[in-house]
């Protein structure tokens, strides 16, 4: 029979295509920076985190992970099957009854597939993705009839004659090149399969194995100095595991349906900006891609090669300056691709390279290296807020057990109010407190997040050669910015050990621990409903949730949670410099998170940000209330009590 010697020939065939074409598409990965890895232990690792640690975020949507599991499951498995049975030709009935299940397997999955792409969310690509289950199914039915008579459910041949089998030999070999083609040679060669090549291999090799087996990994990595260039110009500039993760984008829109800045309508989709990535580290135009756009920009202009530079052709710098770095995008994904390490990336080049920071970017980052803060108000004013709240200074006590890191809100006289109430809470529970006073400089927050880590980098290493000064066991701070920065950011740069076994805290953990103790008595919050909003940089970025909820059910408030509330809160559009840069969109990202308050029905929204506060502010009233959670407790604390 002509399929005796057509099927084995192939999908030999199309294996050794395959494996050219990963060949090829790793060369692809290798132009990037050299990044080492452990080859060995992350190919073993890849599995577990494969099937457990992928599965924990793909889990969030059940549809599709249930589906993943029959149709990526019962491919594998089937293939596996397909090379023993029909191209080592293993006569195994107990092989080839195996083979049928896992075809069924796929089937099912193949079928939900088909119904999800019958009327897809807008947020997932069309284009080649929508032949996708057609040739799931035919893969699974194909081989499911071909592999009856090794079963032995049919006769060998089929039972028919010999023309009868030329013609189901010629139908079975177009059906097979046809779907084993997409499966096998579209996975290495650019089809909607190649997240299965290349996403696999972004699992072995993450740039953030620390995100795997529980783990959070969110501090930006420190940029080398001092070479001939810094940051990202040139697709070629990123490191050839970051080239490797774009490739393992499945193109679901999860992170475009997240994204603030998208739906603000600034020129920013996470999703279309990997997808330029992959344009850039193969070459070409954007010209086939079939997902949204950037809001306002046209489809099919972009073109790019990894050795042409970034932001002349392929991604405007304003789609980099839209991104508030709230993480979400890298939180959403599925394949867990670092966006927001890239898009720093490419900051960098446009600020330390180019000077290019848009609007009143430039005008911030003199300030702070002028004055140590953004704003550039006098240094020595920094502990002005503080004159009647006979606070111990570091430089005079020396050693206590808490050091409140004020940061710049200390400047400001709306976060003023929320550094009074803090300390308020703080002296109710008689804790051991002393502040850096003028010796205390900005963490480098704004500056690292626009791409100047000449400056980040300057900040901390002064800020912990303050700190290595003195003796205290915990770091604690209302600004969630500089929580982040000491808490994940530092650590790069301590080399005099400043922070070892040293806990850094935000304030709401820090209450939260104190109502535990009993050294805080609150009375009941009478003042209606109440929403939270959580931070970005407290909740994604550190994963405290729970606390902020914790001291607001202390008193007695029944959190009426918005659409978007912990991983998927939305952010209010003050981070990663997003309110210097300033790029124009359709809506405020803050007007938009005020709706969602709204839409609670909440008289006042608690916040435990600064920044947070300020933006939610900004939105024209009426609107409810925003306070710090810290001044809620503030008004509501029993003096004496405890």
């Amino acid at each position: 029979m002509i399929l005796d010697w057509l099927l084995p020939t192939l999908i030999a065939t199309l294996i050794l295509l395959a494996g050219i074409g990963a060949i090829r598409r790793a060369n692809l990965w290798r132009a990037g920076q050299a990044e080492k890895v452990d080859i060995l232990a992350g190919l073993m690792a890849m599995p577990k985190r494969y099937l457990h640690d992928l599965h924990h975020v793909v889990e969030r949507d059940k549809y599709m992970s249930r589906t993943h599991v029959a149709t990526g499951g019962g491919f594998v498995l089937a293939m596996v099957l397909v090379v023993l049975v029909h191209l080592l030709e293993i006569n195994s009935q107990i092989l080839a009854w195996l083979l049928l299940a896992a075809l069924v397997m796929m089937f099912c999955g193949a079928v939900f597939v088909f119904k999800r792409r019958l009327n897809p969310p807008s947020r997932l690509s069309k284009g080649p993705w929508m032949r996708l289950p057609k040739s799931l199914l035919t893969f699974s039915l194909t081989f499911f009839i071909l592999t009856l008579p090794a079963a032995g459910i049919l006769p060998d041949s089929f039972g028919l004659g010999e023309m009868g089998q030329i013609l189901l030999g010629l139908v079975f070999g177009v059906l097979v090149l046809l779907s084993l083609g997409e499966m096998l040679f579209g996975m290495t060669w650019g089809g909607p399969m190649k997240h299965a090549f290349a996403g696999a291999l972004h699992l072995a090799f993450h740039r953030r194995p620390e995100r795997f087996g529980g783990g959070r990994s969110t501090g930006l990595k420190p940029a080398d100095l001092g070479g001939d260039s810094h940051g990202v110009a040139k697709p070629e500039d990123f490191k050839w595991n970051q080239l490797l993760g774009f490739d393992a984008c499945v193109q679901c829109g999860r992170c475009e349906a997240m994204c603030p800045a998208f739906a603000a309508g600034q020129p920013l989709n996470p999703k279309k900006l990997i997808q330029d990535m992959v344009v850039g580290l193969a070459g070409g135009t954007d010209e086939k891609y079939a997902g949204s756009a950037y809001p306002n920009v046209e489809v099919g202009k972009a073109v790019g090669s990894p050795t042409q530079v970034i932001t002349e052709g392929l991604v405007s710098a304003d789609t980099l300056w839209s991104c508030t770095t709230c993480r979400a995008c890298v939180e959403e994904c599925p394949m867990m691709i670092e966006h927001v390490d890239a898009i720093v990336d490419m900051r960098r080049f446009l600020t330390l390279e180019k000077g290019d920071t848009p609007n009143k970017g430039a005008e911030i980052l003199e300030n702070i290296i002028a004055t140590d803060n953004p704003n550039g108000y006098a240094p020595g004013s920094r502990t002005h807020w503080a004159a009647d709240q006979n606070l111990s200074v570091m430089k005079d006590v020396k050693k206590v057990d808490v050091l409140f890191w004020v940061s710049d809100g200390a400047f400001d006289m709306r976060s003023q109010r929320i550094l009074r109430a803090f300390v308020k809470l703080l002296k109710a529970a008689k804790v051991d407190v002393a502040i850096l006073g003028d010796e205390e400089r900005d963490s480098g927050d704004v500056a690292r997040r626009l791409g100047d880590d000449a400056t980040f980098q300057s900040l901390a290493k002064r800020n912990l050669a303050t700190l290595s000064q003195y003796e205290f066991n915990t770091i604690v701070t209302t600004d969630p910015h500089a929580f982040h920065c000491l808490r994940n950011e530092y650590q790069d740069f301590d080399e005099q050990g400043a922070l070892q076994e040293v806990e850094v805290l935000h304030h709401t953990t820090f209450l939260n621990r104190l109502m535990e103790q009993g050294k805080l008595s609150v009375a009941e919050f009478m003042g209606g409903k109440v929403t939270y909003h959580d931070p970005c940089y407290l909740g994604r970025y550190n994963g405290e949730y729970e606390s902020p909820r914790a001291l607001l059910s202390g008193l007695g408030i029944e959190v009426a949670e918005m659409e978007r509330s912990g991983y998927r809160s939305r952010c209010c559009g003050g981070g990663g410099g997003a309110p210097i840069t300033d790029i124009p969109g359709e809506r405020r990202i803050a007007d938009m998170r005020m709706e969602e308050v709204v839409a609670t029905g909440a008289e006042l929204v608690a916040v435990g940000c600064q920044q947070c506060t300020a933006m939610l502010e900004g939105v024209v009233e009426p609107r409810p209330q925003v306070r710090d959670i810290a001044e809620i407790m503030a008004d509501q604390l029993v003096e004496g009590a405890a």
